[in-house]
């Protein structure tokens, strides 16, 4: 077995294989079955992962509880019970496992489990909850309306529908969830095309926005509030012609079909201003995330992913590498005081280093915390109802790091992990903290949101 073999670190930098989805033996069982039982036995050998998220500690209590206390020991039907509990944050391939490619383990644990998800999904379809919570666009229809949207609100928040909805939909009664916009982002920025005119000098580099859906639908001032950085920084901008979602929440579904279809419509957009010299930026690490390693490892030899892939940028590794070449404008009008910021999974294994602490502490007057945690809201993870007072057991270590220093702001890339940090301090500290997105920190730093 496995775990029997003489395990020796992997020193060299990790590689990543191609999602071989469309081969049919992607989706055989048995074939799939095996390879989790050879990396869960690598897995229990090590043990290293413990502390990630609840995945590892799953399949090792089964392993423990046993007849055998080895892997031999669990009955394959409840492999399912450790493929559930992972959210696809890839921490433990970049940052824990050291049997990653090119070690000849080559253990590639969170697309194995997405690999298992997928076969899941083909087997059994999905619930009605999680094809409610991974249709962003769908429940995005509901933002923008007056008055649909003001009701939809106010009811979201009602205790007893929070109880029918943990009831009918499994999604916990505690859950913090999003509310809808007004208005959309794209809704207040019609003509997306007048920023090169009005900003009327050149200036090298030109941005294109992802809007994503969690911005657009739900937060649009974090959409306008890089609009204002980027003009304050004469950087002329545009909004992707034709966007849907980035396939992140049917990823996580295990849905790859659907992740198809929206790399269909998303794609050939965002090509084709790859190709025209923008820089492509979205204010969400999920959705840079899929368009940087998640689509081209499903598409290795589509060369309009790849240049995609090539344009894409975190927000703040665009600001520092201008910053670097001269280009961007340091002079800020406030500080912001003590800021505890969270860098998110999504955002830490794009291996770009720590861009928006880096660009934070160029503010003055401004200190400057930095957690490196999951805030264990996952996407829909923290939502449901059987998995979310795991998340929060999963975020205590970062409620209590951030709430520590009676922070200004708390603040985090992951406009839901944020939020879910907010609450777990209401919850566990009695505090209620100053939340607000970094690209929000920013503009209030150059002064463009006067309060």
């Amino acid at each position: 077995m496995a775990a029997e073999k003489k395990r020796e670190g992997n020193l060299e930098a990790p590689t990543r294989h191609p999602i071989d989805w469309t081969n049919p033996n992607y989706y055989d069982e048995e074939k799939l079955n095996a390879e989790l039982e050879r990396v869960f036995d690598i897995c229990h050998g090590c043990r290293r992962c413990l502390s990630l998220c609840n995945s590892f500690p799953t399949l090792f209590d089964l392993i423990d509880d046993s007849e055998t206390m080895e892997v031999d020991g669990v009955a394959k039907e409840d492999y399912v019970k450790v493929v559930d509990e992972c959210y696809l944050c890839d921490m433990c391939y970049m940052a824990k496992c050291p049997y990653v490619p090119p070690h000849p383990f080559n253990v590639d644990f969170p697309h194995l489990m997405l690999q298992a998800k997928a076969v899941k999904h083909q087997k059994e379809g999905m619930s009605i909850r999680d094809k409610i919570l991974s249709d962003t666009d769908g429940l995005g229809k509901l933002a923008g309306i007056p008055l649909i949207t003001e009701t939809v609100n106010a009811v979201s928040h009602w205790k007893p529908v929070r109880k029918v909805m943990q009831n009918v939909l499994d999604v916990h009664e505690k859950a913090w969830i999003p509310d809808f916009a007004p208005k959309t982002l794209r809704q207040m920025i019609k003509n997306c095309e007048a920023a090169e005119v009005r900003n009327g000098q050149k200036t090298p580099g030109k941005v294109a926005i992802f809007a994503t859906c969690y911005i657009n639908y739900n937060e649009p001032g974090i959409g306008q509030d890089l609009i204002k950085i980027l003009e304050h920084n004469n950087i002329p901008w545009v909004v992707a012609e034709k966007e849907v979602c980035c396939g992140m929440p049917k990823l996580e579904q295990g849905d790859l079909d659907a992740v198809d279809r929206l790399k269909r419509i998303n794609i050939p957009h965002l090509a084709k201003l790859a190709r025209e010299g923008y820089a492509i930026l979205a204010g969400v690490p999920s959705c840079t995330l899929m368009f940087k390693q998640e689509i081209p490892l499903m598409y290795p030899n589509d060369e309009d992913v790849q240049a995609v892939k090539a344009a894409f940028w975190d927000p703040f590794g665009y600001f520092i590498a201008r910053t670097k070449d001269g280009l961007m404008d340091t002079e800020f009008q406030e500080g912001l005081g003590a800021v505890s910021y969270q860098a998110p999974c999504h955002g830490r294994v794009q291996n770009i280093g720590k861009k928006t602490e880096e660009f934070l502490k160029l503010i003055p007057d401004t200190e400057v915390k930095t957690t490196e945690r999951c805030s264990g809201h996952a996407g829909t993870y923290g939502v449901k109802k059987e998995f979310h007072e795991t998340s929060m057991k999963i975020g205590k270590p970062v409620f209590r790091a951030m709430n520590e220093n009676n922070p200004d702001y708390i603040s985090s890339d992951c406009p839901l992990g944020g939020h879910h940090i907010a609450q777990g301090i209401r919850e566990n500290h009695n505090n209620e903290p100053t939340l607000a997105h970094p690209l929000s920190l920013v503009a209030k730093a150059y002064g463009l949101n006067k309060e």
